[in-house]
């Protein structure tokens, strides 16, 4: 058959030696079967023409899936490895890098753990170490421990290598040593992977849980579990798939831990702590809602915004684009308000890229029909508004004696009577609902007098807001409703290295006690705090984050 040849010659690389995953063990018992069954005149050409669509499923799973795994990575040329203490660059032994696709999947797992610290339990192997390792922030460091020098290398030869690639700090000796001198100093993983001895990786495993080496939400990942499939076959007698079994077992029953194999290569065990066992422990404990969480939730998910829909004023540039992209990466979704409808536009693109739900409009917050037209809008597309972000300001200085009626009424009109407009078309919506988190932003201003700067109308809008914050915030919390404000510093915005401001920069300097500017990522958590459910207590307080100015 014309089908069986072209199967035959595109899978035939595979063919020709026997993968090392369960589906690689299938395919090859199937080509067995199918060369006895085409040998043999009396089976059914039905039975054939099932054993070749067999094979070809079998066969193509395998490369599909690791031709399907995006964002390759860069060459293994060129690690720069710390063995010992000792600087080392190391050029990868082809044939002992490990699978591209368990590479990926490993790579994915850093990511969405967040992970910095990794500890590596026995040999490393090229392709997923690399592949961890590029997905490592710049503070990230992988940690390996291994009775050996062994680095997935043929030889030590010197080779060129790219600054961009992280570091791996490799502790060579017995890996029970190494691991009883990093709980010593105290160490905690964000990922822990084990691909040691069969018999020894049970050891390991129970080291790392009873002495605390995986943070709270940390992953354990064990490699080659599955064995081929071996580990679930009856009448298997290898002390290895043995020892295997034994693992999977042990874990499985593990009240402290809950787990998944994955069918990646020879199988991987992913493990995660589980606070909701039974807590197996001598004495009794106080199983509050500090040791479970509030309502079941860890405290940094307590501060998620999934499900949330928020707006920001002002969300085109400098601060209000610093909130938005904070609302956004919490889980939110983000409409950005802006007078400059371009510039709200920009961010909204900028939120996509990063897979975040968002909306662009442009307005003008001292008009009350544009402050309505939002809200309309937003409660259009999503239902409702849960958090209302009135971060849109102006600032015009002047001399008190020279500031004109124009100046003194614009400048109220859009940090005042706007940011009313907003808190009281907002807030209809979140009485009725029974919830919602209000958050202004006001300024250090409302505190002090800064200076040499004058600017009479800026300062005395902010002391406003501060006011109407606690004022809304008494009246509304008891109907779920909170509103508070954050009051900035001085913060570093090309505006502030305008030629007219770059004289007062270092005079603001000298009277920063933390010695530098505020940058807009030093208010992202802030407006996420207050934002969350974890912040449910407050309500009318100003929240300065301002270096220590006021206090001087």
């Amino acid at each position: 058959m014309v089908l069986e040849a072209v199967s035959e010659n595109l899978f035939l690389p595979f063919l020709c030696s026997l993968s090392e995953t369960p589906m690689g063990l299938i395919a090859e018992n199937l080509r067995k079967a199918r060369e006895i069954a085409h040998s043999d005149s009396r089976v059914p050409e039905q039975l054939k023409h099932y054993l070749q669509k067999a094979l070809e499923v079998a066969v193509g799973l395998d490369p599909y899936l690791d031709a399907m795994a995006t964002a390759k990575t860069a060459s293994l040329e060129g690690w720069q490895l710390n063995v010992a203490g000792v600087e080392t660059k190391v050029k990868p032994h082809k044939e002992c890098a490990s699978g591209y696709l368990k590479g990926q999947v490993l790579r994915m797992f850093v990511h969405m753990v967040g992970a910095k610290r990794i500890l590596l339990i026995g040999r490393l192997k090229g392709y997923s170490i690399l592949a961890m390792k590029e997905a490592l922030p710049d503070d990230g460091k992988i940690t390996s421990c291994a009775v050996e020098p062994y680095l997935g290398v043929k030889s030590q030869e010197a080779s060129d290598y790219s600054s961009h690639v992280k570091q791996i700090s490799v502790k060579v000796g017995p890996i029970a040593d190494t691991l009883e001198e990093l709980v010593a100093v105290g160490e905690h993983f964000d990922i822990i992977f084990i691909d040691a001895a069969q018999r020894s990786a049970v050891n390991y495993y129970n080291f790392v849980m009873d002495n605390h080496l995986l943070r709270m939400d940390g992953v354990i990942c064990v490699e080659n579990t599955l064995m081929k499939g071996q580990v679930y076959l009856e009448n298997i007698s290898d002390e290895n798939v043995l020892a295997v079994r034994n693992l999977n077992n042990v874990i499985n029953s593990d009240p402290r831990v809950e787990q998944v194999i994955l069918p990646v290569q020879g199988g991987m065990s992913v493990i995660r702590r589980s606070l909701h066992c039974a807590v197996l422990l001598q004495k009794e404990l106080v199983k509050d809602d500090v040791f479970w969480g509030y309502k079941r939730c860890h405290i940094l998910d307590r501060l998620r915004l999934d499900g949330k829909v928020a707006y920001v004023t002002g969300g085109g540039q400098g601060i209000g684009r610093a909130f938005a992209h904070a609302l956004g990466e919490a889980g939110a979704k983000v409409a950005i308000v802006d007078l400059v409808l371009a510039k709200a536009e920009v961010v909204a693109e900028e939120l996509s890229l990063k897979g975040i739900k968002n909306m662009a409009m442009g307005a003008d917050v001292s008009k009350p029909e544009d402050v309505q037209r939002i809200l309309d809008a937003i409660v259009a597309r999503w239902g409702t508004v849960h958090i209302a972000c009135n971060n849109a300001g102006i600032n015009m200085n002047s001399a008190s004696e020279d500031t004109s009626l124009e100046e003194w009424d614009k400048t109220l009109n859009v940090n005042l009577r706007g940011l009313f407009l907003c808190c009281q078309a907002a807030g209809r919506i979140m009485l009725k609902q029974g919830y919602g988190k209000i958050i202004n932003t006001a300024s250090m201003a409302s505190l002090i007098v800064p200076h040499p700067q004058k600017q009479l109308a800026y300062n005395v809008s902010k002391a406003g807001v501060v006011k109407l914050t606690q004022t809304l915030g008494t009246e509304w919390i008891d109907r779920g409703v909170r509103v508070n404000c954050i009051s900035p510093g001085i913060v570093d915005t090309p505006l502030i290295h305008s030629e007219d401001l770059k004289p007062l920069v270092q005079r603001w300097l000298t009277d920063i006690p933390a010695g530098k500017l505020a940058q807009v990522t030093d208010l992202q958590a802030a407006v996420v705090y207050l934002a969350s459910e974890a912040s449910d207590y407050m309500t009318g307080h100003n929240l300065a984050i301002e270096g220590g100015q006021s206090l001087w």
